[in-house]
């Protein structure tokens, strides 16, 4: 499991403007093309597909044709998790052909959400809560052995805290938001990454104007 996310220096991932916060350059966008390109599943939460309306697709026709070559589709299954099942089928997250699509929401909220959904996505249920290791589960039961998460906070907070993230991807860009209304890069919680435990500086590198610090929690 990996965990990416791009933030300001005082730790926010976007502001609170309705256009999206561009925290990263060319090359990381880049950086994060190579890492999709290497995983079978990436997960975002509702909010981040409600708010930016990602297709979260590899972008490289390099990269995609060497997942094709390699009897992939040309990118990884995509994943998200909502409680409330506010999700629109129309949204680019679900309009990508062959791609699997799987929606994790609670066991009341599934078959309205999966009726709505139609064919556009996977709608699956799990209990009265969606817990992440149950999530963990049935991706490896579907064949998903490396995943890539890519935000928000709440699904950050989620998979950190609950001590289920192997390495962690954090760029920082060069200034400041400094917006109380603003997301962060987590929400508060009880992590088991204290300064007790503190996780392994695996990588630490310049990329353009932001740096790129990738570490590695302990278990």
């Amino acid at each position: 499991m990996v965990l990416s996310v791009a933030a300001s220096l005082d730790g926010y991932i976007d502001d609170a403007t309705p256009e999206r916060l561009l925290l990263s350059n060319d090359e990381d966008f880049d950086r994060v093309d190579s890492v999709r390109a290497g995983v079978d599943a990436i997960l975002v939460g509702a909010s981040t597909i409600r708010a930016d309306n990602p297709r979260l697709l590899v972008r490289s026709e390099e990269r995609q044709a060497k997942r094709v070559a390699e009897g992939q589709l040309e990118s990884p299954i995509k994943v998200t998790i909502t409680a409330t099942g506010d999700l629109e089928p129309e949204a680019k997250f679900f309009a990508t052909g062959a791609i699997d699509k799987i929606v994790y929401t609670t066991a009341t909220t599934a078959p309205a959400l999966a009726g709505r959904m139609g064919s556009a996505a996977t709608v699956v249920g799990l209990g009265d809560n969606v817990d992440p290791a149950d999530v963990l589960s049935d991706l490896a039961a579907r064949g998903v052995e490396r995943l890539m998460i890519e935000g928000g906070g709440s699904i950050h907070t989620m998979f950190l805290s609950a001590g289920l993230v192997d390495e962690l991807h954090v760029v920082f860009a060069p200034f400041l938001v400094g917006d109380a209304g603003a997301p962060r890069f987590v929400n508060p919680a009880a992590f088991p990454q204290d300064s007790e435990h503190r996780m392994v500086l695996a990588e630490a590198r310049a990329i353009g104007d932001c740096v790129l610090l990738r570490y590695l929690p302990q278990r």
